[in-house]
């Protein structure tokens, strides 16, 4: 019964990832064009790239960050973590208690990129304004390249983390949530901001939840006058 219910559930939540996915096109729309803060976060998304197709792949650096955000995420929600095992082949942290969050969360939260942000927020409470800016987020962009890229390789493979939960609701609750994380990005480094951003999101969200209810009202129309001729 509970697989059947997060099977509706990541149905429900397709809308979402048309919403989602409208609203970043709109939040590139409204920058209006690149300044050198979009740029230098570009720049470390190619350069992850580039090192991505020519250089071996730092397998258990991600492997660590994947096993660290289960970590910190079951800190957030009480849990106790033990035992972390890291290894080219995979990894392993013992947790005391867990929930969907603490399970998808390392295809979801850029483990690096966040420290990366904290280590920006440190600097800044001793020198201010922040210097070299366009260096932290070109640091920003390379570590969100790697969880991305990283992110899609692993979702490939059969990963106990999504099924667990079931692939269709974890696909769609992590396509969301990735998104959401390039929207903030783009808030944070364009004229948009996060009161734009998020103004821009909630509309294209509930406008595409009105589209599909439309046409599914449509489509039950279309079923009751089939069945009553």
């Amino acid at each position: 019964m509970a697989n059947f219910l997060r099977l509706l559930a990541g149905v429900a939540l397709f809308p979402a990832c048309w919403g989602v996915s409208l609203a970043f096109v709109r939040c590139i729309a409204r920058a209006g064009g690149l300044g050198v803060e979009a740029c230098s976060l570009l720049a470390g998304v190619v350069a992850f790239a580039l090192c991505w197709a020519f250089l071996p792949h730092p397998v258990k650096t991600y492997v660590f960050g994947h096993e660290m955000t289960h970590a910190v995420w079951g800190l957030m929600f009480g849990a106790r973590p033990s035992a972390l095992k890291v290894g080219e082949k995979g990894g392993s942290v013992n947790l005391t208690k867990s929930n969907f969050l603490i399970t998808l969360a390392p295809y979801f939260f850029p483990f690096y990129t966040f420290v990366v942000i904290l280590a920006a927020l440190a600097v800044s409470l001793f020198v201010r304004p922040l210097p070299w800016l366009p260096a932290w987020l070109f640091f920003v962009g390379f570590t969100w390249a790697f969880h991305v890229l990283f992110t899609l390789q692993t979702l490939t493979e059969r990963q106990p983390d999504v099924t667990l939960y079931g692939r269709v609701f974890s696909w769609t609750f992590i396509y969301i949530a990735n998104i959401l994380v390039v929207v903030a990005a783009l808030a944070a480094s364009t004229d948009v901001g996060f009161a734009g951003a998020f103004s821009i999101v909630w509309a294209s969200v509930c406008e595409a939840f009105a589209y599909t209810f439309d046409k599914l009202g449509g489509l039950g129309g279309l079923v009751r006058d089939m069945v009553n001729s």
